[in-house]
């Protein structure tokens, strides 16, 4: 028999007593708040809360107006300007899915998703006329194509019907929209990078929307009223939930149409920023511009940094510059960031490397994350905390997506034994702190022996030429595999292959060394990431004409 729970008997939801979580109401709040306090900085723009959410009440009711409603796709192939911050309230005001482009895709990947996504309309920017043009001639069923014409930009040409500002002006400042009827209604969709046949489409839903701009306010410490940098794109994992963050927060959101260190540097010094995040190379390219460049920065810059492994020198090096790093980690499919390595008071008496050390790993689950494990992929089981054996890193909670859209299969391989597979293989410390050791199919296999490619790489960034490095296998026919060693040198820097493999030998074991190093700039996607699939294929090819 059944046990019944008397704390539920006539005690039901009701409106007064359950609301659906949504990133929607953060924005209301801010507005009622601080209505005179500044939102958006865009050059010499400048919007308070007020007009922000009026903004993006009139961009909900002329999308309204067109008849987008509950369950239609917006894409917006826009930079970090305020159109794409406003998109993040507007659009899912309405009821519809915000579906944020990465820029820098080819036109045949764009159409696609635009095709998938059935998208209705399209906000895109002048800067991405060329890609959109040929993408649009892909379609048989074509969006509404809405220009952002930032004066910022020059070049490009208008594809639409009309401008960003004209459309909105269409709409009502006091657009009654409601929250969602479920919080697990769809907000975004985040395609992944699709390296290997079509890209894969993230459903986030409103709940973890909510969740994760709160967690990323907790889990990193941020104050009330931060002022942010955005050297993240906001269509990756929509900026990591940072759009709704800093509506949470009151803070001041500060565009950047292109990383650009100097400039960063030059905001950072005249609106006073306090907070930014990045890929290791966005710090990596701070770290080494020219001292002069930061001069008059006297405050502390607080910064988030993710990525499989960011390297040491970099986290040691923006440490010794007075910017506060804190290494968080996530995938598309966990909102952006869902882990961080949560520091200790304890390490801030360690020597800089050692507490550079503990600060490169993982971590532990975001506060709003149900958790984050390391477990074998076979049987499911916990690996121990030798910080030896290596199982697949594993999320679970609020803060992992829906699943894939229109591909039940892959959701399913996703989601096996009710933990979130994120490919990536690491160890449980003895302190229960995750550290990866390599994606999956970046491990290499050497006489039987396993070398992490992040590993060797993050010695080579030790080395002082070294501006960024990438490590692949490379095939061998006594060893099965080898290291071969991909690297980017810092301006004016010089450096032989055989200095880097001698540099690499003294700190590591000898068969972990590069047996062969690359010279040149490195394929990277918008958010800095080294595009390691383009190595293993150049190295693949190589091979291939030596045979």
């Amino acid at each position: 028999m059944a046990r019944v729970n008397p704390y539920n008997a006539g005690l039901d939801k009701n409106t007064a007593n359950y609301t659906p979580l949504t990133p929607l109401s953060l924005l209301a709040r801010t507005a009622y708040v601080y209505p005179r306090r500044s939102a958006v900085i865009h050059g010499d723009i400048e919007f308070t809360w007020s007009e922000v959410y009026a903004r993006c009440r009139r961009l909900a009711s002329a999308l309204a107006q067109r008849g987008v409603g509950l369950g239609d796709t917006v894409a917006a192939m826009l930079p970090n300007v305020p159109a794409m911050y406003e998109a993040h309230f507007g659009v899912p005001m309405t009821g519809a899915v915000l579906n944020t482009l990465n820029t820098r895709l080819d036109a045949e990947a764009i159409a696609f998703m635009l095709q998938h996504a059935e998208a209705k309309v399209l906000i895109t920017d002048r800067e991405f006329s060329g890609t959109i043009e040929q993408a649009l001639a892909q379609l048989k069923t074509k969006p509404l194509v809405i220009d952002v014409d930032d004066p910022a930009h020059e070049g490009g040409k208008l594809l639409g019907e009309g401008s960003y500002e004209a459309f909105i002006a269409q709409g009502d400042p006091e657009f009654a929209w409601s929250l969602p009827d479920d919080e697990w209604n769809a907000i975004s969709l985040n395609y992944t990078s699709g390296t290997t046949g079509n890209p894969k489409g993230v459903v986030y839903h409103h709940r973890g929307a909510y969740l994760n701009a709160i967690s990323n306010i907790v889990s990193w410490g941020m104050p009330q009223h931060p002022v942010y940098l955005w050297t993240l794109p906001m269509f990756h994992c929509n900026g990591w939930c940072f759009p709704w963050t800093l509506a949470a927060a009151a803070g001041t959101n500060v565009c950047l149409r292109k990383v650009d260190a100097r400039l960063i540097f030059n905001l950072i010094r005249r609106h006073g920023v306090t907070h930014y995040c990045g890929a290791p190379i966005v710090h990596s390219m701070l770290l080494n511009a020219p001292a002069e460049w930061r001069q008059g920065i006297g405050h502390t810059v607080s910064c988030l940094v993710a990525g499989a492994a960011p390297p040491v020198a970099v986290i040691e090096g923006m440490e010794k510059m007075g910017f506060t790093i804190t290494h968080v980690y996530g995938l598309t499919e966990t909102y952006g960031p869902a882990a961080v390595c949560a520091k200790h008071e304890e390490w801030n008496a360690l020597p800089i490397e050692e507490r550079a050390e503990l600060n490169g790993r993982q971590g532990v689950w975001y506060h709003m994350q149900q958790g984050m494990t390391v477990l074998d992929p076979v049987t499911m089981n916990p690996v121990p905390w030798d910080g030896e054996t290596i199982g697949e890193v594993m999320f679970r909670g609020n803060l992992t997506m829906k699943g894939y859209l229109k591909n039940r299969s892959a959701t399913e391989e996703a989601f096996a034994g009710d933990w979130f597979h994120s490919g990536d293989l690491g160890v449980m410390q003895a302190d229960g702190y995750v550290k990866i050791k390599d994606r999956a199919k970046d491990i290499i296999i050497s006489g039987g022996e396993n070398i992490s490619s992040l590993e060797v790489e993050d010695v080579l960034y030790r080395h002082p030429a070294v501006m960024a490095a990438a490590v692949v296998a490379q095939p061998d026919p006594k060893w099965g595999e080898v290291p071969c060693a991909f690297v980017e040198l810092k301006e004016g820097a010089q450096a032989s292959e055989e200095e880097l493999i001698e540099h690499c030998r003294t700190r590591l074991a000898r068969f972990k060394a590069p047996k062969r190093v690359v010279f040149g700039p490195l394929p990277k996607t918008s958010t800095g990431k080294i595009q390691k699939f383009i190595l293993r294929e150049q190295v693949k090819s190589a091979a291939a004409i030596d045979t």
